[in-house]
C-alpha cells in the first residue's frame, strides 16, 4: 500500500515536473543564439527533468506491463535505448543520458523495488554517453551516426543484459551471455529502429536541439 501510494505521488509529481519542463522548453528553444546564460539553465534543467519523469513513467507501467505479458526483457531495453536515443539528441551533449539514467532509476526503485533491473541500464547509459562522444553526441539520419547508434545501442543493451543477468537477477553465466543477452539486444535494436525516425521527424520540422554549455 506505501509502495502504491508513493508510486502515485511520485508520478503526479514528475507529471507536473513534465508540464513545465515542456513548457520552459517551448519558451526558450524558439530562438537559442538569444539566450541569457539563465535561460539556458533553465531549459538544461528542463529537459533533464522532462525526461526523467518519461523513464520514470515508461519503468514503472509500460516495463512490467511488457515483462507481464512476454516475460522477456524487449520491451524495458527498447524502452531505455529509445529513451537515450532522444536524450542524446534533444541535448547534443556528453551526461544528460547519464543523469537521466540516475535520476529516473533512484526514482524508479524508491517507487517499486521490483523494477530493480533498471538500475543494470545505468552503466549503460554511461557507456553509451562515452561511445556517443565519437560523434559529439549528434544524433542524425546520416549513415556514419546511425551505425554509431545502432552499434552503441547493442554493446549496452549487452552489457545492461549481463549486469542484470549476473548481479541482480542472479542467472546462470550461461544463460545471461545467451539468451538473456540476445533479448535485450534485439529490445535495443527495436528502440533503435523506433526512434530515429522520429528524430528524423523532428529534423525536417526543423526542431532545434538545445545544447548544453
Amino acid at each position: 500500500m506505501v509502495n502504491y501510494l508513493f508510486t502515485c505521488a511520485t508520478l503526479v509529481f514528475m507529471g507536473k515536473l513534465l508540464f513545465s519542463g515542456i513548457t520552459n522548453l517551448t519558451i526558450s528553444v524558439t530562438d537559442l543564439s538569444e539566450q541569457t546564460t539563465k535561460n539556458r539553465v533553465s531549459v538544461n534543467i528542463a529537459l533533464i527533468s522532462v525526461f526523467s519523469a518519461l523513464w520514470v513513467v515508461l519503468n514503472l507501467t509500460v516495463a512490467p506491463l511488457g515483462f507481464a505479458i512476454f516475460h522477456l526483457p524487449v520491451v524495458h531495453s527498447l524502452i531505455i535505448f529509445f529513451m537515450l536515443i532522444l536524450v542524446t539528441w534533444a541535448t547534443g551533449q556528453y551526461g544528460a543520458a547519464s543523469v537521466v539514467s540516475i535520476i529516473g532509476s533512484v526514482i524508479v526503485v524508491l517507487a517499486n523495488p521490483q523494477v530493480l533491473p533498471v538500475l543494470g541500464f545505468v552503466p549503460a547509459a554511461f557507456l553509451f554517453d562515452l561511445l556517443l562522444l565519437l560523434n559529439h553526441h549528434n544524433i542524425n539520419l546520416k549513415p556514419r551516426n546511425i551505425a554509431l547508434v545502432v552499434f552503441g545501442s547493442i554493446v549496452c543493451a549487452y552489457v545492461a543484459a549481463v549486469v542484470n543477468g549476473l548481479v541482480i537477477l542472479n542467472f546462470a553465466l550461461m544463460f545471461t551471455l545467451t539468451v538473456w543477452a540476445g533479448w535485450n539486444v534485439l529490445g535495443g535494436i527495436v528502440g533503435v529502429v523506433i526512434a530515429l525516425p522520429i528524430v528524423g521527424v523532428l529534423e525536417k520540422a526543423q526542431v532545434k536541439r538545445v545544447k548544453i554549455s
